[in-house]
C-alpha cells in the first residue's frame, strides 16, 4: 500500500487510490451557475408534463399569497377599522371575509400539494432513470475501463453523483412559481402606489443579488464536498477489498490514516459549506423584515398624505411578511446548483466513456447440449497504456475435452480467460467458439454457451438458492427449479455442506458470504456457472481454496457425462494438472509448450520446475497447516524435527 497516488492491486483489478469520476465543475462560479442551469433545463426537457404540475402548484400557490395579502388588507380596512370605529360590525361581511380565507387556504393547500407532489415525483424519477443509465452503461464499458477506476467511485457516481445532480429539482419548481409571484406583486405594487413599489424594486433585487452572491461563494465547496465524498468512498472500499492484503502486511494503522485524511477533508468541507451558510441565512431572512420597516414608514408617511388607504398599507406590509419564505427558494435552488454541476460532470465520466463491446448478431446453435470448442488463433492483447501481456497465443480445446493452463505468475493465463468468454477483446487475432467469432455472437449464445469461475468468488446477501439461479431461466425459458439447484451443486461437490445449512437453500449467506469458508464460495460460484448447463466452463483457479481430494472430485464430475463441457482451467496443482487431457505450458505472454503433462515434464525443464515449485509449496502449506492442529506426531514427536528427534 502507499499514499492516495498510488494504484493498489485487489484481486488481479488495478484501481487508483484517488476516486477518478473524471473532471468535477470547473471555471468561475457564473459559469458553473449557468451550467447548472443547462442541467435544469435538461432535467424539465426530460420530464415536461410533471414539472408543469409542480410549477401549476406553485404558481397557484404564489398567486393565491398575493391574493391573501390583498383579502387581509381589506378585511381590515373595510370591516376591522369601521367595527372599531362605530362600535359594531357586520356580520355578513364578516362570514363572507371568513370564507374568502377558507377559499383561497384550501386553493393554497391544493397548491402546495401539487407543487411538493410533483417536485418530488420529478426528483426521485430523474435519479431511477439516471441510476439505470449509469449502471447500463457500466455493463457496456469493456473490463480494461473498469480495471482503471475504485469500486468506491462506481458506487459514488450511482448514488450520491445522481442525487447531488438532480437534488435543485425539489425547490426548483417552487422558485419558478416565486419568479412569477414576485412579477405579479411588482404589478400589484405599482397599481397600489408608487413610493411603496419602489421598495420593492429596492428589496427584491437585493434579495436576487443576494442570493447570486451567495451561490457564487457556495460554488467552490459544493464542488470539493461532492469530490471528496467520492474519494472517502473510494478508499473505504479499497480498504474493504483488500482487507485481507491489508492485514497480512500489517498496514491496518496506514489504512487508517490515509482514509482520516480525506474523511477529515470531507468534514472541513462540509463545515465550511456549513458556516457560509449560516452566514447568508439570518442575511436573507432579514432583508425581507426590513422591507417591512421601510414600507410601514414610508406606508405612514403615504397613508398621512391620503395616497393609500389602510387597507391597501395592511396588504402591502402584509405582502412583505409573507414574500419572506418563497424568495428563499431561488436561493435554496441557487446554492444546490454547484453541488448538481459537481455531480452532473461526473456522471458524465461514465455516460461519456469511451469504449463499448457491441454483441454481434449471430446466434450460436446449442446442438443438443454438445461441448463447445475453443479455439484462439494468433491472440494478442494489451491493457490500456501498458505493454502486451499476450503475444500471438494460438491453442484449441476440442469439444469435451479439458485442457489445463499452466504457467508462472504473470504469465497472462487470468487474461486468457477473460478472453475465452469475452469479457475482453483481442487486440488482434480471433477467439473462436464452435468455429465462430466470439465477437459476432449475441448476448444470449454467449452467455448460453460459456461460463466463467474467476479467481476471487463472489457471493451476495442472499439465499444459497437466489445465489446459484441469479433468477435465470433454463433453455426454455422456465425459471430453474430446485432439482436443477441440486444438481449443479452435486457437480461441485457442495450439496454435502449446503444440505447441512439450517435451511438449506434458503439459508442466507451474509454479505460477500461472511457465513462460508474460502472453499465453499468457490464451490458455490461454480455451481452458479454450472446450473446454466454451459458448454464450454471456463475455471480461472477456481477451486484454490479447496482441498486437494475435493478438488480431483469436483473435476471427475465435471468430466463426467452429466456435465457435457468442455474445461479450460488454469491451474498449479499437480493432481489437477494431470487429470487434463491437454495441458497449454504459457510463459511471458507466449504458449511455449503442448502436450500432456507427462510428456510436458519429460521435455520442458521450465514446465517440470514450475509443476515442481507449486508441489512442493503445496506440501508445505499442507504441512503448516497440519502444524498448526498438533505441532507433534502420534510418537510425542515435533513434526518440523527433520535433523534429529526432539521428543515432546
Amino acid at each position: 500500500m502507499g499514499t492516495c497516488k498510488h494504484t493498489y492491486h485487489f484481486g488481479g483489478r488495478i484501481v487508483p487510490a484517488s476516486g477518478d469520476g473524471g473532471d468535477v465543475a470547473g471555471g468561475t462560479s457564473k459559469e458553473v451557475i449557468a451550467r447548472g442551469m443547462r442541467v435544469l433545463g435538461l432535467a424539465i426537457r426530460e420530464q415536461p408534463r410533471i414539472f408543469t404540475l409542480a410549477l401549476t402548484g406553485s404558481v397557484l400557490f404564489g398567486v393565491l399569497i398575493i391574493a391573501n395579502s390583498f383579502v387581509v388588507g381589506a378585511i381590515v380596512g373595510r370591516i376591522a377599522v369601521p367595527a372599531l370605529r362605530d362600535q359594531r360590525y357586520d356580520a355578513g361581511a364578516l362570514a363572507l371575509a371568513a370564507a374568502a380565507l377558507l377559499a383561497i387556504t384550501g386553493l393554497r393547500v391544493i397548491g402546495i400539494f401539487g407543487r411538493r407532489l410533483g417536485a418530488g415525483y420529478m426528483q426521485f424519477r430523474l435519479q431511477a432513470a439516471y441510476r439505470r443509465r449509469v449502471t447500463r452503461r457500466y455493463l457496456e464499458l469493456p473490463l480494461s475501463w473498469h480495471q482503471r477506476h475504485a469500486t468506491g467511485t462506481l458506487l459514488s457516481n450511482a448514488n450520491s453523483d445522481v442525487e447531488a445532480t438532480w437534488f435543485p429539482i425539489a425547490p426548483l419548481p417552487f422558485a419558478a412559481g416565486t419568479v412569477v409571484m414576485i412579477v405579479v406583486a411588482m404589478a400589484s405594487l405599482f397599481v397600489t402606489d408608487w413610493a411603496l413599489a419602489l421598495v420593492g424594486l429596492a428589496i427584491f433585487p437585493a434579495l436576487g443579488a443576494l442570493n447570486v452572491f451567495y451561490s457564487r461563494r457556495m460554488a467552490p465547496r459544493q464542488i470539493r464536498a461532492q469530490r471528496l465524498r467520492a474519494e472517502v468512498s473510494a478508499i473505504a472500499h479499497e480498504s474493504f477489498d483488500g482487507a485481507l492484503v491489508v492485514k497480512t502486511m500489517g498496514r491496518e494503522a496506514e489504512e487508517t490514516g490515509r482514509f482520516a485524511v480525506r474523511a477529515n477533508e470531507l468534514r472541513d468541507a462540509l463545515i465550511s459549506v456549513g458556516r457560509l451558510r449560516g452566514l447568508f441565512d439570518p442575511l436573507l431572512d432579514t432583508l425581507p423584515s426590513i422591507g417591512t420597516l421601510v414600507v410601514l414608514l414610508v406606508g405612514a408617511y403615504r397613508l398621512h398624505q391620503g395616497a393609500v388607504s389602510v387597507a391597501e398599507l395592511v396588504s402591502v406590509m402584509f405582502l412583505f411578511t409573507v414574500l419572506a419564505f418563497p424568495v428563499r427558494a431561488i436561493g435554496w435552488v441557487l446554492a444546490e446548483v454547484p453541488r448538481s454541476v459537481a455531480g452532473w460532470d461526473r456522471l458524465q465520466s461514465v455516460l461519456g466513456a469511451p469504449g463499448s463491446m457491441p454483441y454481434g448478431e449471430r446466434p450460436l446453435d446449442r446442438r443438443g447440449g454438445a461441448p463447445a470448442g475453443l479455439e484462439f488463433a494468433g491472440v494478442t492483447f494489451a491493457y490500456e497504456r501498458n505493454l502486451p501481456v499476450l503475444h500471438d497465443v494460438s491453442f484449441t480445446v476440442q469439444p469435451g475435452r479439458t485442457v489445463a493452463l499452466v504457467g508462472p505468475t504473470g504469465a497472462g493465463k487470468s487474461t486468457i480467460a477473460s478472453l475465452a468468454v469475452r469479457l475482453v477483446d483481442p487486440g488482434s487475432g480471433t477467439v473462436r467458439l464452435d468455429g465462430v467469432d466470439a465477437r459476432e455472437l449475441t448476448a444470449a449464445s454467449l452467455a448460453g454457451t460459456a461460463s466463467l469461475v474467476p479467481q476471487v468468488p463472489f457471493v451476495f446477501d442472499d439465499s444459497v438458492r437466489a445465489n446459484v439461479t441469479l433468477d435465470r431461466a433454463d433453455p426454455d425459458g422456465r425459471p430453474l427449479g430446485d432439482e436443477q439447484v441440486w444438481a449443479a451443486l452435486r457437480l461441485a461437490q457442495a450439496d454435502g455442506f449446503v444440505a447441512h445449512l439450517p435451511d438449506a437453500l434458503d439459508t442466507m449467506v451474509g454479505e460477500r458470504g461472511t457465513s462460508l469458508s474460502g472453499g465453499q464460495r468457490q464451490r458455490l460460484t461454480l455451481a452458479r456457472a454450472l446450473v446454466g448447463r454451459p458448454r464450454l466452463l471456463v475455471m480461472d483457479d477456481a477451486t484454490s481454496a479447496v482441498d486437494p481430494r475435493v478438488e480431483a472430485a469436483i473435476l471427475a464430475a465435471l468430466r463426467g457425462a452429466d456435465a457435457s463441457a468442455s474445461i479450460l482451467v488454469v491451474a498449479y496443482r499437480r493432481a489437477t494438472i494431470a487429470l487434463a487431457d491437454e495441458v497449454v505450458f504459457v510463459e511471458h505472454g507466449r504458449v511455449v509448450a503442448r502436450g500432456t503433462h507427462t510428456e510436458l515434464l519429460a521435455t520442458v525443464p521450465a514446465y517440470a520446475d514450475l509443476v515442481t515449485a507449486y508441489e512442493k509449496a503445496e506440501a508445505e502449506r499442507e504441512r503448516e497447516h497440519a502444524y498448526d492442529e498438533d505441532p507433534y506426531d502420534k510418537d510425542g514427536y515435533r513434526k518440523d524435527a527433520y535433523d534429529e528427534e526432539v521428543p515432546a
